[in-house]
């Protein structure tokens, strides 16, 4: 069941948030679809530029409406993540979306603005609603990497100012996050002070949380066990960071690293300990199994286990 994520939102405003995942290939999405199924769980099925550049857009969208297919009581959305104009147009242009996002964060705030409600306007014709980004998180993001010294949180009264002026639908905001594995160190966090700010002058506006895996230490140990090199120390969001965020307005928790973690500790392992096996079945199928009980274990964690009834 394909439905806007404005409804969805409308729906776990301050009680629970939607786990909005990147998908690159089959084995994701099959894993994403039977784990909502089991768990009931409305979720967000998050395609970037680099993944539409790496299986096609065709092919993308085909993969995740086959899921659909073999599970159709499972509530979900489709939403174009970290889209500059070129990817939104296309992506408008071909149909599939119900949500886009354009990520004009590290323009100056009126060009944010103007790149944004020009957005707004050509998604919302065709009944595709938009996501927007103000403040810039370090990081990396897919093939874009920014130092923590160019990072800047999001301003309380920026905020208010550019949802007034862009008529976006829901804001990804900068409160400490950062994208990629390597997050927090020592007693860093989410900035509560400055989330509760933001909701307080837009209460009932949806507000996202991009960065958000929880960067298990112990995959990543596990990983370098099995030949890597990730580092090691520091850690990603935690469950009491994300169950208090939601009270504060944040229905959409983006998770992609995560998913990568824990691709490279299943492969590296498997190949580890069977070095004379090629197949790549067998080690897909150890992939599916774990990142179910992955999403499984998200959707209880982010509160949205047993919601999809909601939207029957």
């Amino acid at each position: 069941m394909l439905i806007s994520p404005k409804e969805m939102f409308g729906k776990c405003y301050g009680q629970y948030a939607i786990a909005a995942i990147n998908v690159f290939h089959m084995e994701q999405v099959l894993a994403v679809f039977s784990a909502a199924s089991k768990a009931k769980s409305p979720v967000i099925i998050q395609t970037t530029p680099v993944a539409r550049n790496y299986a096609g857009h065709g092919m993308l969208l085909a993969m995740i409406t086959a899921a659909s297919e073999k599970y159709p009581e499972v509530v979900y959305a489709i939403h174009l993540d970290h889209g500059f104009e070129e990817h939104i147009d296309d992506a408008l242009s071909r149909g599939g979306y119900t949500s886009v996002m354009i990520d004009a964060s590290h323009d100056d705030f009126q060009i944010n603005i103007e790149r944004t409600r020009a957005i707004v306007s050509k998604a919302h014709a065709k009944g595709v609603v938009v996501e927007a980004e103000l403040g810039i998180l370090s990081g990396v993001e897919d093939d874009m990497e920014v130092g923590a010294e160019h990072a800047r949180f999001t301003q309380p009264d920026e905020a208010v100012t550019f949802v007034k002026a862009t008529g976006c639908d829901s804001l990804a905001i900068a409160v400490g996050t950062s994208h990629g594995a390597y997050k927090f160190s020592g007693k860093q966090g989410i900035q509560f002070p400055i989330l509760k700010e933001i909701q307080s002058r837009m209460p009932g506006f949806p507000l996202v949380l991009h960065g958000g895996s929880s960067v298990s230490q112990e995959e990543v140990l596990r990983v370098n066990a099995a030949g890597g090199q990730m580092k090691e120390g520091s850690r990603g969001v935690s469950d009491e960071e994300i169950t208090q965020a939601i009270k504060y307005g944040i229905c959409k928790i983006n998770v992609a690293t995560d998913l990568r973690v824990l691709w490279a500790r299943v492969h590296r392992e498997y190949f580890r300990d069977q070095p004379e096996l090629f197949d790549s079945v067998p080690p897909g199928q150890i992939y599916m199994r774990e990142l179910e009980a992955f999403c499984l274990e998200k959707f209880e964690k982010l509160g949205s286990a047993g919601r999809a009834q909601e939207y029957l």
